[in-house]
C-alpha cells in the first residue's frame, strides 16, 4: 500500500475557496461518493475565527456553483457542524480513477486541504500525481509505502489507537502545553536538559503547579499508553496461538504385498 499526504490547492473546491476568502477551517467526519451521480456528500466541522467570520464563510460557501447546497447541523458560536454536496472535482477524479481511496481525514484552511489518499500499488500513485499535476497544485508532505503486515496490526488495534486519541483529546489546554514544553527542553532526556523549574518558568507557575500539571498528563497519557501495549501483545499472542501448525496423522508404511 503506497500512502500519500497531499497539500493540495483545488481551484474548483468551494471549501478551499471559502476559505482563502474568509478566516475559516473545515475538518471532515465524514464523507460518501455518489457514482451515479458524481457528487460528494461531506459533514464537516467547520471553524470560524470569530461567530462573524464563520457566518460570512457559510454564506460565501452556499454562493458557489459546485455546491449542490448545505444543511446546518448544529451551531455553537464560531463552530458549525454542517452536511453539503459537492460536484466531482478534477482532484476527486484523478483519484477515483486511478484506483486512490482515503486514508484519514481532509482538512482545509487558508486556501488548501491536507489528504490522506492510498493506494495499492505504487504505478497508480505515480500516474494519479502525474493527473493531478497537471491541473492543480500541490506538495507531497509524506510519502510512504505501508507493508501489508503492518496495515493489518493498524486495523486490528485500531480500537486502542482510537482510546490512545481520546487520552490526548481529554488533556486540559495546561496539560497538553506543560508536557509538550517538558518534551522539548528535554526534561525527559537522559542527561535532563531541563529541570522542573525550568518548565516552572516557562509558564511563570510554581514549581508545584508545574509538578501537578505534568504529572496529571503523564497519568492521562501513560494509561493509555499501558493499555494499548497490552491490547498488542495480547494480539500477538493470539496470532501465535492461531498459527500454530495442525495436526497432521502420521502415514504408517503398508508392508508389501
Amino acid at each position: 500500500m503506497k500512502a500519500i499526504k497531499l497539500d493540495m490547492v483545488q481551484y474548483d473546491c468551494p471549501y478551499i475557496r471559502t476559505s482563502r476568502k474568509h478566516d475559516v477551517a473545515f475538518h471532515t467526519q465524514h464523507w460518501e461518493f455518489n457514482q451515479a451521480d458524481r457528487t460528494l456528500e461531506t459533514r464537516l466541522l467547520a471553524i470560524g475565527e470569530s461567530p462573524k467570520e464563520l457566518h460570512c464563510a457559510l454564506e460565501t460557501l452556499d454562493d458557489y456553483e459546485m455546491l449542490r447546497g448545505y444543511d446546518l447541523l448544529s451551531r455553537k458560536q464560531n463552530t458549525a457542524l454542517i452536511r453539503s454536496q459537492i460536484d466531482e472535482t478534477d482532484a476527486m477524479r484523478a483519484i477515483r480513477e486511478n484506483d486512490g481511496y482515503v486514508t484519514g481525514p481532509f482538512v482545509v484552511r487558508n486556501g488548501s486541504e491536507i489528504w490522506n489518499v492510498g493506494f495499492d500499488r505504487e504505478r497508480a500513485a505515480e500516474d494519479a500525481l502525474s493527473e493531478l499535476d497537471a491541473s492543480n497544485e500541490f506538495t507531497v508532505r509524506g510519502d510512504d509505502s505501508i507493508h501489508i503486515d503492518d496495515f493489518f496490526d493498524i486495523l486490528q488495534n485500531v480500537e486502542s489507537l482510537g482510546a490512545m486519541l481520546r487520552a490526548l483529546q481529554d488533556l486540559t489546554d495546561t496539560e497538553r502545553e506543560t508536557l509538550e514544553a517538558s518534551v522539548k527542553k528535554g526534561y525527559f532526556s537522559t542527561p535532563r536538559g531541563a529541570t522542573l523549574d525550568d518548565v516552572a518558568e516557562e509558564f511563570d507557575i510554581s514549581k508545584m503547579g508545574a509538578s501537578k500539571n505534568l504529572r496529571r498528563s503523564q497519568r492521562k497519557v501513560l494509561r493509555q499508553v499501558v493499555r494499548v501495549m497490552n491490547d498488542v501483545e495480547a494480539q500477538m499472542q493470539l496470532q501465535d496461538e492461531t498459527s500454530t501448525p495442525q495436526w497432521e496423522p502420521e502415514t504408517a508404511d503398508h508392508p508389501q504385498e
